[in-house]
């Protein structure tokens, strides 16, 4: 059972709060005339480097920060986390997906279980299975070979997925192909539907329980779709899934054999590196996506082992505890360069701000200080030119995560040293911004008028994250990396990081919606905003 300590009481926070006071107005500028910051403040682990050197901190903060850890008793909980308990109190489950990437030869508990026999046997029938699927072992019902991969999920079961195979297009099988499906407007499985050979696909369904409703009723158009071309009993050839409800799995009509299981300790967010990540493996192979499993690993291990001081994701939360919680930044960027990393702002939604959106806290009690931020961002260079205005000058205090790769996939020309020169710059110009002495001497003397308008504050704190290349092992080393940094921040601010009430009602109320849209019966028992949407949209489809 994890501690609930309001971390507001404690008499680090006390300190941060009055150190805070004192340095508020320090400039990067001036930090930034030490010498020696960046090899105090840098961290390197194997091929990625994290340098927190442009964030606006001195020795001082990181100790007052180290307290509020030792306080509220992380290791303790980092202990916990590790041995399986049920930490995850409110559904009465563990949080175990490290579980998932540890080698077969390490013990992981869970419930006072080793799991490891589970988890490997699902890998080795991963493997096989995609083995099968590349060497063309396994084919089509009608005996071609597979060059299509759809996945049909939601949430978890797709924001990995989606974006793993992206990030690691490299490694993709030639004359293979992967698409997924997650939204339950037709219009996308439509779009899907339109690109792809039925009788070359493979359709992997990817839920849990097997009722998930946006999840199965695009399972249900592309099976009504496929018997236009084959029977019932193809379906056992060219469907797979991803679930624990074998009866519902079989009276679909899937083959058992295809068929991949995870456990209710693996969250939904936490999931791609279970079965979730069938379409990963069959598209780039299990070779790759065991490497993948080894990069997450490593993180895990260096999360678990290296002190505080030198431990990157818990770094990482308290840095974003200090501007969340005392510069009272609400929102942070997550700024990837590099394009294969495009839907890596999307996945950290998901798994940011559905774990810790919370304001009850682990009592039960309502919060009186800022959990979880917004995340947001967008791939550089295209984010410049479109909201880097506003970190640069707003007046909204926002930090930064730059994620850059230094050895391209694609080295066309001299692009990818203009992608990184890019990528310095931004984060030299927020931290130095542009004072109005250096302003001045570039206008002519009957410019001056518009002199306010070029200066920048600077003093906008970055992170910046290299990784040698982006390939497998760094992949899974940065999502652990976030995994991680979530789950300190979330035990420090006194919440549940692993339920996700919060999607609950909105799916409660659309079961009583959907009667009213389907029928001719008048909405009642709605609000009347509802009840008249409802009848409008049943008048123009009338219409």
């Amino acid at each position: 059972m994890l501690k609930k300590i309001n971390p507001t009481s404690t008499a680090a926070w006390s300190n941060l709060q009055s150190h805070f006071e004192r340095i508020k107005n320090v400039h990067l500028r001036e930090w930034m005339q030490d010498g020696e910051r960046f090899e105090r403040f840098h961290i390197i682990f194997e091929d990625l480097l994290f340098d927190y050197s442009k964030n606006r901190i001195s020795q001082q903060t990181l100790e007052h920060l180290f307290d509020l850890c030792r306080e509220v008793d992380l290791p303790g909980a980092i202990h916990q986390f590790f041995e399986g308990q049920l930490i995850n109190e409110t559904e009465n489950r563990a949080v175990s997906h490290m579980a998932l990437r540890s080698p077969a030869t390490k013990s992981f508990f869970v419930n006072g279980k080793n799991v490891q026999d589970d988890v490997h046997h699902v890998l080795n029938r991963i493997r096989q299975f995609t083995e099968a699927i590349q060497s063309g072992n396994k084919r089509s019902f009608t005996g071609e070979r597979f060059t299509d991969i759809v996945n049909i999920g939601i949430g978890g079961s797709d924001l990995g997925p989606v974006m793993v195979t992206e990030a690691l297009k490299p490694y993709h099988a030639p004359d293979m192909h992967v698409h997924f499906v997650s939204n339950v407007d037709p219009s996308h499985i439509h779009q899907v539907l339109q690109k792809i050979n039925i009788r070359r696909t493979l359709f992997i369904v990817a839920s849990k329980t097997f009722t998930t409703q946006e999840t199965m009723a695009n399972a249900n158009a592309a099976k009504n779709y496929f018997l236009k071309y084959g029977t019932e009993d193809d379906i056992a050839y060219n469907f797979a899934a991803v679930s624990t409800n074998e009866k519902g799995v079989q009276s679909f009509g899937i083959s058992p054999a295809h068929q991949f299981e995870f456990w209710d300790w693996v969250g939904g967010r936490y999931s791609v590196s279970s079965a979730i990540g069938l379409s990963i493996a069959c598209i780039i192979g299990f070779t790759n996506f065991s490497a993948f499993l080894d990069g997450l690993h490593a993180m895990d291990q260096h999360f678990r082992h290296t002190p505080l001081d030198k431990n990157i994701p818990i770094l990482m939360a308290l840095l974003g505890i200090w501007y969340n919680n005392f510069f009272e930044a609400d929102s942070h960027a997550v700024l990837p360069y590099d394009q294969y990393l495009h839907r890596f702002p999307a996945y950290l939604q998901q798994l940011d701000m559905e774990s810790n959106g919370k304001s009850v806290d682990r009592k039960g009690e309502a919060i009186n200080y800022q959990t979880g931020p917004i995340v947001w961002g967008e791939a550089g260079t295209n984010g410049q030119h479109a909201f880097y205005q506003l970190i640069h000058q707003g007046t909204k205090l926002i930090p930064c995560d730059f994620i850059g790769v230094v050895n391209s996939h694609n080295p066309i020309a001299n692009q990818h040293n203009l992608l990184l020169c890019n990528f310095l710059a931004q984060t030299q110009a927020l931290m130095m911004g542009k004072s109005i002495e250096e302003v001045e001497p570039e206008l002519p003397r009957d410019q001056q008028d518009i002199l306010p308008f070029k200066i920048f504050e600077g003093n906008r704190p970055t992170n910046s994250i290299l990784l040698k290349s982006l390939n497998p092992r760094t992949l899974g080393m940065l999502l652990a990396m976030y995994e991680h940094k979530v789950f300190v921040q979330g035990y420090i601010w006194n919440i549940y990081s692993f339920d996700q009430w919060g999607v609950e009602l909105g799916k409660q109320l659309a079961k009583n919606i959907l009667p009213a849209l389907q029928d001719n019966s008048t909405a009642s028992s709605l609000d009347s905003s509802t009840e008249n949407l409802i009848e409008q949209i049943k008048k123009w489809r009338k219409d």
